[in-house]
């Protein structure tokens, strides 16, 4: 079968405005990236069209090696909803560069589910990341030389300072750094370093801000670190926030692209989910549900992590109410949590189908915690047995959840069809309200508690010293009452990468919470959590090339 560089070249793309003319989007009110992306202004945004449009949320159970496919999903499961008759935008996040030159891959989808122009999505795209990254490294900048300048100096006690610079890259040797070397012109000597561009704050804000004046407030609201005596300091006291929002004139609106099958696609931002709130901007969902009847838009890594915090972070900040929740799961990933080895996955072993299905099964109580209307998706493989099927249609039928297999790699849009009947019935006719999770006036430790004893299944918390530590100086600074991000490994329901399934009895520890207060929640950080991932011992990078007509190859 042809690649999916091969598949998506020969689709036919079409000039944005045709695309645009699908969502009655007047020609002179896109901002052309070229002829096959467009910038769309924030005044598309209407909120009365947003009321009667329906909002579908895609997750996953607990992310393997042998991967989901909930981008996949998405982009299948918006032409299959279009198909049937359901005006239907997808929104996506943007591809990070640092999963895409090592080892992850892009996040355009796949087969003849995809997004297009792929290699312009993955590939810098309308430059939304670098925008981000200068922002952030103006505030850097800014720190910096705040510290070094003696006249207008706020008395910055440059041991307190956090804040650190990114790029979108992975790149393992700038995680700790000495910066302000080379004499008494060159700043002050500090302990730094770098993060990747999705997990700093200022992409969360960006994905969490309403309009310029949201963004601004949410920047000076960064908390950089303390005074020599033990002030606050924050962005606005650097008189960051108009430079900082400036730098993102352009970033902050939401991307128009396309589907393989001539369907409008949104893709906005693009945070983790393991330290983030792992879902693409307020903006471009709203965007979505101004243009469209029905948007579809996923969370990142498993409804533990992105899903919980959508409806927990994003929802409850944005005043979002999805209408249906599909749940992405795989044959192969169920027998991954059932024990089986990566390099037999492809082998029918209906037993370990069996063992991994308690995963699924708590996924989908923790779907139900929040009130929202379930359907689970089977993302078929070639490799995929019917009598592995069944087994995973069986269960959902003793769970008293909707499920369809969708083929959506091989056959499009067409092998959506039955999800997309289920998922549009489950919008129209779901009474359910959606609900968080807790109340963001509760107690940090309550909600903390909340989310790991409901959604993780832990037993209990613990805090180490430094996280008490922490959790003092979140009451002092009055930010006690925000929401809780807690970053966290994607390959379990515990903090414990190693246990798969769906582990018991464990206790979760909190080793730190750090301060995200710009985008207006708390990261409490269990097990070993990096934010800047190194590069594979072979590296994604190696294989893609460009020939002499400037064609690339190898981005898959």
């Amino acid at each position: 079968m042809a690649s999916d560089i091969e598949i998506a070249r020969n689709a036919g793309i079409k000039p944005i405005a045709e695309i645009a003319e699908k969502l009655k989007i007047p020609f002179d009110k896109l901002e052309l990236y070229g002829r096959y992306k467009a910038k769309l202004p924030l005044d598309l945004i209407a909120s009365g069209k947003r009321e009667n449009s329906k909002l579908v949320l895609v997750s996953a159970i607990s992310p393997t090696p042998a991967g989901e496919g909930k981008t996949t999903i998405s982009i299948g499961l918006s032409e299959g909803l279009n198909r049937i008759g359901k005006q239907t935008t997808v929104v996506l996040r943007e591809p990070s560069l640092g999963p895409v030159f090592g080892i992850k891959g892009g996040a355009t989808g796949g087969g003849y589910s995809q997004v297009i122009p792929m290699e312009d999505i993955n590939l810098h795209f309308t430059g939304d990341f670098a925008a981000i990254e200068k922002a952030n490294n103006l505030l850097a900048a800014l720190i910096d030389n705040n510290i070094q300048n003696n006249g207008r100096s706020l008395n910055i006690d440059p041991r307190t300072v956090h804040w650190k610079r990114v790029m979108d890259m992975n790149d393992r040797s700038l995680r700790n750094i000495i910066v302000g070397l080379g004499g008494t012109t060159s700043g002050i000597p500090r302990e730094t370093g770098f993060n990747i561009t999705a997990a700093s704050e200022i992409m969360a804000i960006l994905c969490l801000a309403e309009d310029f004046h949201d963004l601004k407030e949410r920047i000076g609201n960064i908390f950089v670190g303390y005074t020599f005596d033990k002030k606050p300091v924050f962005a606005r006291d650097l008189n960051a926030q108009g430079a900082m929002a400036a730098l993102l004139k352009e970033a902050i609106k939401p991307n128009l692209v396309q589907t393989l099958e001539g369907n409008p696609a949104i893709i906005h931002g693009g945070p983790f989910a393991n330290i983030a709130q792992g879902t693409n901007s307020v903006l471009a969902t709203k965007m979505g549900l101004s243009l469209s009847d029905y948007v579809v838009t996923e969370a990142g890594f498993g409804f533990d992590l992105g899903a919980e915090k959508f409806l927990d972070i994003k929802c409850v900040s944005a005043g979002l109410k999805p209408q249906a929740a599909v749940l992405v799961a795989t044959v192969r990933a169920l027998k991954y949590h059932g024990e089986v080895p990566v390099a037999d996955l492809n082998s029918p072993n209906v037993d370990a189908v069996k063992q991994g299905l308690e995963n699924l099964e708590k996924h989908v109580e923790n779907m139900r915690k929040f009130n929202v209307c379930p359907v689970v998706a089977i993302n078929r493989f070639v490799s995929d047995t019917d009598e592995e099927i069944a087994v995973v249609k069986e269960k959902c039928k003793e769970l008293g959840v909707k499920v369809a297999v969708a083929d959506v790699w091989a056959k499009g849009g067409e092998g959506a069809e039955e999800l997309a009947h289920l998922v549009a019935e489950a919008a129209e006719s779901c009474t359910s309200e959606m609900t968080p999770l807790y109340d963001w006036n509760w107690s940090v430790e309550k909600k903390i508690e909340t989310i790991a004893k409901e959604i993780y299944g832990a037993k209990a918390i613990d805090y180490t010293a430094q996280a008490k530590k922490d959790l003092k100086v979140v009451e002092e600074l009055g930010l006690g009452n925000k929401a809780v991000c807690i970053a966290k490994t994607q390959k379990s329901l515990s903090d414990n990468p190693k246990l798969l399934g769906r582990p018991e009895n464990f206790v979760v520890t909190v080793r730190e919470i750090e301060i995200a207060a710009g985008a207006g929640f708390i990261v409490p950080i269990t097990g070993n959590i990096m934010r800047m991932p190194g590069l594979p011992g072979t590296p994604a990078a190696e294989n893609i090339d460009i020939d002499d007509d400037g064609v690339i190859s190898g981005l898959f």
